[in-house]
């Protein structure tokens, strides 16, 4: 019998089920489609080795006039700048105070003794001790979550990688929780703090102990907070491990007894955000650490959405706003005193005192330099957010922000919805979207600046970070439909929506972000499966072949290429990490194998009524780009008699296993593979799970003949 052709329609398709989808992709992950076949994704590798603290939703790169490269990286806890292979916190401050910080460090000793199973640490006395914290006993360390009398309960024993021992009545017990009083401190628990000239305690608590920076632990009250301290001139960069907090922890002795003088400062930065969002308080009142570490939201917080940054450029400099939340502006040339920290916008020598304080998101015009602000305060009523007001500065102007007949400043207001959620520059306009619309804002000149006018309703957008533009195009993903804006807004077709949308954490949705991959004409959205509050998967949209894919990547935000030669992600770990370069996942050492793979729908010979039978195939697979010395992939061809039934294997009619096959190693020189297989219908699968290989699937042909009814 003559070699028939496999050939496939680009893109997967699982809106439909396999046995209807003849001739397309059903399954696939890690792959792409170029020029309408598929191939393996690129790999990763970290673009600096240093981590960040938070959940990151924001990365912005620019270049300055000398030069120098920057990254903005805006996290739920604090906004860094890469620099170099450094990482800069440039997160503003909320407020400073010179007096009135005093410290109080608790110590005692077992009234009883204990062994090396106790929960419950029975001390002289639990007076001064916070309801919960961390203690050490001889070289034990141990975490309690609560105090019942004179007892520390809820004890974690043997906590960072010391020993559970016993321990014998009047043994010193040490705490690391330290006390901080000031009246009024406004703070929130997990905000980070800068203390200062504090005199020691006269024990283990050292000036130099307690003069850092220190992220909260918990609030007691509106005048009183707790830190952990630890070992001295350990900046918070120093201890960020794999995005995390690992100090080395000091214990105060009996002889703390001191309340660090009466001229200790505290720089209290703004107060974090929330990284995931909580059920019945809206989008992102979130469960991150809203008492002990990771414990359920205090929902009576004031934060009540999950914190996500926009950022810009004015010229070489930087524009950023925390949504729902204060402006801030950070000057290059503050490099030169060591990144000092960004400033509020208002705050700045020459304003003209009505800049907007609260916005959802900044802008910096490309055409015409204006910064553009939305859902601000108006010019009437300062400090007061208006959703669906946008305003403008001066052109030119950071500080001119009082429309008069002299300058070009204004402000206008969006006619529908409830809130703007987003908006995207084009070449040609703005596009801004609201909960339930999408508007065209436009430059007019003189004397109205801009106009606004509706493109859309009932329209929804899933997040203010999942639009991403393509010259005069707009791809987003809404509620339930991913979307197109081309001079209109249209519907995009998706061969995978009933797929992603099925296994989605609606709750997540303010997570959601798209990512432009220029280089292969893709958007990328990634999003929190339905059993997940941590984005695991991604979609994938190719915009010039109209092919989707789909797969699992822990990503958080994503940057295009452009002045960086790759494109730049973020990642659940805390780093950073150059995306399309190499083969092989880098997030470790050494790098692991991606894992990919593409599977067929069913096909048959005459609609299913004659029985196959499949002797051999001729694969067709090119591995140029692998450096491995002999790449390979894995062919399996796959049998079954009946839409619903099991794969069966070669010269079988049937087997107990779900999922079986006849499967063959495909080498850079393999020329063909001889099988014997069996069925109503067939399908192909190619994958590969070793490292340094990059593979791309041609035109396999198979040698395929009727072989009966029965």
């Amino acid at each position: 019998m003559p070699l028939e052709k496999l050939q496939f329609r680009p893109g997967i398709n699982r809106e439909t089920t396999s046995y209807t989808n003849e001739g397309g992709w059903f399954d696939g992950e890690k792959i792409r489609f170029r020029f309408g076949f598929p191939e393996k994704i690129g790999g990763w590798v970290k673009a600096t080795n240093v981590s960040f603290l938070g959940g990151c939703r924001a990365l912005k790169t620019w270049v300055a006039l000398d030069n120098s490269q920057y990254t903005g990286i805006g996290t739920h806890l604090k906004y860094y700048l890469k620099y170099g292979q450094e990482l800069k916190d440039i997160t503003p401050l909320r407020t400073t105070t010179t007096s009135g910080i005093s410290f109080s460090a608790s110590a005692n000793t077992l009234s009883a003794n204990i062994t090396v199973d106790d929960t419950t640490i029975p001390v002289t006395s639990a007076s001064g001790f916070p309801d919960s914290g961390r203690i050490k006993i001889d070289s034990e360390e141990i975490t309690y979550t609560g105090i019942s009398s004179n007892n520390l309960i809820g004890c974690v024993r043997g906590a960072e990688s010391t020993t559970a021992a016993t321990h014998t009545s009047s043994t010193a017990v040490g705490c690391a929780t330290v006390q901080v009083a000031l009246t009024a401190h406004g703070a929130e628990q997990f905000d980070f703090v800068t203390l200062s000239s504090a005199a020691a305690l006269g024990g283990n608590m050292t000036a130099n102990v307690l003069n850092q920076e220190y992220q909260i632990t918990t609030i007691e009250s509106a005048n009183v907070f707790y830190i952990e301290a630890r070992t001295a001139s350990t900046t918070i960069q120093d201890i960020t491990v794999n995005g995390e907090l690992d100090p080395t922890f000091v214990y105060s002795t009996s002889s703390d007894s001191g309340t660090g003088g009466s001229s200790t400062a505290g720089a209290f930065q703004i107060s974090v955000g929330l990284n995931v969002a909580v059920a019945g308080t809206g989008w992102g009142a979130g469960t991150w650490g809203r008492g002990t570490w990771n414990s359920a939201a205090d929902t009576s917080s004031s934060v009540i959405s999950l914190r996500i940054w926009s950022h810009d450029n004015f010229g070489e400099d930087l524009l950023m706003n925390v949504r729902d939340g204060g402006i801030y502006y950070w000057d290059t040339s503050q490099r030169s005193s060591n990144f000092s920290r960004a400033v509020a916008l208002n705050s700045l020598a020459d304003t003209d005192g009505t800049c907007p304080s609260i916005a959802k998101q900044i802008m910096v015009s490309d055409v015409n330099r204006h910064i553009i602000v939305f859902g601000c305060d108006p010019e009437s009523a300062l400090g007061t957010q208006d959703p669906l007001l946008i305003r403008f500065s001066s052109q030119e102007s950071l500080t001119s922000w009082q429309s008069t007949a002299l300058n070009t400043a204004g402000e206008i207001k969006v006619g529908s919805g409830s809130e703007i959620i987003c908006a995207i520059e084009t070449r040609q306009q703005i596009i801004v979207f609201t909960d339930v619309s999408v508007h065209a804002m436009q430059y007019l000149g003189d004397p109205y600046i801009f106009g606004l006018s509706q493109i859309s309703e009932n329209t929804t957008i899933m997040s203010p970070i999942c639009a991403k533009a393509v010259d005069d195009t707009i791809f987003w993903m809404g509620f339930d439909d991913f979307y197109m804006y081309t001079g209109a807004v249209q519907k995009l077709p998706c061969s995978v929506k009933q797929y992603v949308f099925n296994d989605f954490n609606t709750l997540q949705r303010e997570k959601v972000f798209a990512g432009l991959n220029s280089s292969f004409n893709e958007i990328w959205w990634f999003y929190c499966s339905s059993d997940s509050s941590v984005i695991d998967k991604y979609v994938v949209y190719n915009y010039v072949e109209e092919a989707w894919c789909y797969g699992n990547l822990a990503r958080t935000a994503w940057n295009d290429r452009g002045i960086t030669t790759y494109p730049l992600s973020a990642s659940t770990d805390g780093f950073l990490y150059d995306q399309e370069t190499g083969l092989d996942d880098g997030s470790t050492s050494p790098a692991s194998a991606i894992s990919s793979h593409i599977e067929s729908s069913q096909m048959d010979i005459g609609d299913g009524e004659q029985f196959s039978f499949i002797r051999r195939y001729l694969p067709d697979v090119t591995f140029d780009g692998s450096t491995a010395t002999n790449p390979s992939t894995t062919f399996t061809m796959k049998a079954r008699n009946y839409p619903g039934g099991n794969y069966l294997v070669s010269d079988a009619d049937s087997v107990t296993q779900s999922v079986a096959g006849t499967t063959s190693v495909v080498e850079q020189f393999t020329n063909q593979v001889n099988i014997r297989l069996r069925g109503r219908s067939f399908a192909l699968r190619v994958a590969s799970t070793d490292t340094e290989v990059q593979w791309r699937l041609g035109t396999p042909r198979v040698d395929i003949q009727a072989d009966g009814r029965r």
